[in-house]
């Protein structure tokens, strides 16, 4: 299998949460963070709930086992959410 450089780019080495923000390392060493309300399963997910994510399938997805959630990390990359950013006062 050739690897390309779009394939490249949509790999994470690293995948964690911070106060209802969801971050993820890059395999070139960007960080890209979002917030968990983007999703409908871990818009309602506590802090306790987002930090156990993993990455799974060679760094392509992220899994949170406890919320049967999974999101491909070229989705992420390419800003591809289920819900629109909430607009704050």
């Amino acid at each position: 299998m050739n690897t390309t450089a779009d394939d490249v780019s949509n790999v994470a080495t690293r995948a964690w949460a911070e106060h209802d923000m969801v971050f993820i390392e890059l395999i070139d060493g960007r960080q890209i963070g979002f917030p968990a309300h983007r999703f409908k399963l871990l818009a309602t997910a506590t802090d306790a709930d987002l930090s156990q994510v993993k990455l799974r399938a060679s760094g392509t997805a992220l899994r949170w086992d406890n919320l049967d959630e999974d999101l491909t990390v070229k989705g992420i990359v390419e800003g591809r959410f289920q819900l629109p950013l909430r607009e704050y006062a």
